[in-house]
């Protein structure tokens, strides 16, 4: 098993990693402490390296009986002041919507690492997909938002994960790592660099543990044995965890929360790439694995004369709306290949005028670049 060298330099340390490898050394790297997990394909070795890495970092690994009791056993531990995950796939993550909510509503930073599978049901447990897209958004009841970030390479496995926890940490939520099998189980040379900063929670406060009374802005989060008079609740309730359900303003106020904390930090959360945009007419809007597929297409059709250029969303949600609609001044149509049937372009095609080509696949296989680049040519194939 790979461990983490200290270094004092920042300059970093080179390992050849499967992308499973690398997001758990990243989740270490975090200072993730816990651990609580039920074993799933393509997902399974998350879990394998946290068992054998945790106990030597002081954290705790438990595997639950399934993957609901899994999210509870998280939620839990970041109440007990642990930075905590999870990993599954999309029939776990299914199983894990409800207590996803009740992580929302309680303001509880968590981790939830999704490597996708071609479904829906159990489908094909071995091959790629990216169908769990809307469901990562909006599998739980209720208005609420999340954070998910969707990684295209190893580097990438550990470098988000990291940035996860960080932003799970800052912003009270669970955030998702929405990966797929093709990345979760690619090999490629990452360089792990140590974290600049994680934020750690404050070891006494004050403050109400839900939302400022003035400011309805986020608090900093207690832990259980801190001395606090902890209220923890899924009902609606106040600042300081009174069940106030009947109470009207208290609902509205919770839930305005709830997304305005996310809604008015966008675009201090969005990440996006840019490719050859400056002269791009027709621009790929793609994220994942098939950006990688995307970009060859787009450099195969810039070589044969076609102004072509890529917007690689690594933010996922909150979705990159502002950005997208920027669009609309430079280019003249969008194209977004994407393992599932659209899922992402219904968002693109709400967020602009332009013409939008949906390109979606899901047969378990990868895009490949071939599939792509027909679509940023004429009728003829030509230029």
């Amino acid at each position: 098993m790979y461990q983490m060298t200290k270094n004092t330099d920042k300059s970093g340390v080179r390992r050849f990693l499967q992308g499973n490898e690398a997001c758990a050394l990243g989740a270490l790297a975090a200072g993730c402490r816990f651990y609580g997990g039920y074993p799933i394909t393509p997902s399974s070795e998350i879990m394998e390296h946290m068992a054998a890495e945790l106990p030597k970092v002081g954290g705790v690994f438990v595997q639950m009986e399934d993957e609901i009791a899994s999210i509870a056993a998280v939620i839990g531990a970041s109440w007990a002041g642990a930075k905590a995950m999870t990993a599954t796939s999309g029939p776990g993550l299914s199983l894990m919507i409800e207590n996803i909510g009740y992580a929302c509503i309680t303001e509880t930073p968590c981790v939830v690492v999704d490597i996708q599978r071609a479904g829906p049901a159990t489908g094909q447990a071995t091959c790629p997909g990216s169908g769990d897209v809307m469901q990562i958004r909006w599998g739980s009841h209720g208005d609420y938002e999340i954070i998910a970030l969707a990684p295209w390479s190893v580097q990438e496995m550990y470098d988000l994960t990291i940035e996860a926890f960080r932003l799970s940490e800052t912003y009270r939520v669970p955030t998702f790592i929405a990966s797929d099998e093709s990345i979760g189980h690619l090999r490629e040379i990452a360089v792990l660099t140590p974290p600049d900063m994680i934020p750690e929670r404050a070891a006494s406060c004050d403050r109400p543990p839900f939302g400022d009374p003035a400011t309805n802005a986020v608090t900093p989060m207690p832990g259980f044995g801190q001395g606090r008079r902890l209220l923890v609740t899924g009902s609606t309730h106040d600042e300081r965890g009174y069940r106030r359900t009947q109470d009207s303003a208290v609902q509205a106020k919770l839930v305005a929360r709830l997304c305005d904390k996310i809604k008015k930090g966008s675009a201090n959360i969005w990440k996006v790439e840019s490719f050859h945009l400056e002269d791009a007419e027709t621009v790929v809007i793609a994220y994942g694995s098939t950006a990688r597929a995307a970009l060859r297409a787009v450099r195969l059709a810039r070589a044969k004369g076609v102004k072509a250029g890529m917007l690689r969303l690594i933010t996922l949600w909150p979705f990159p709306d502002e950005i997208v609609a920027g669009l609309s001044s430079k280019a003249g149509r969008l194209v977004v290949p994407e393992m599932n049937q659209g899922q992402v372009s219904r968002e693109v095609q709400r967020c602009t005028r332009l013409p939008v080509i949906a390109s979606g696949k899901s047969n378990g296989e990868v895009v490949v670049p071939g599939e792509i680049l027909p679509l940023l040519l004429d009728e003829h194939g030509q230029a």
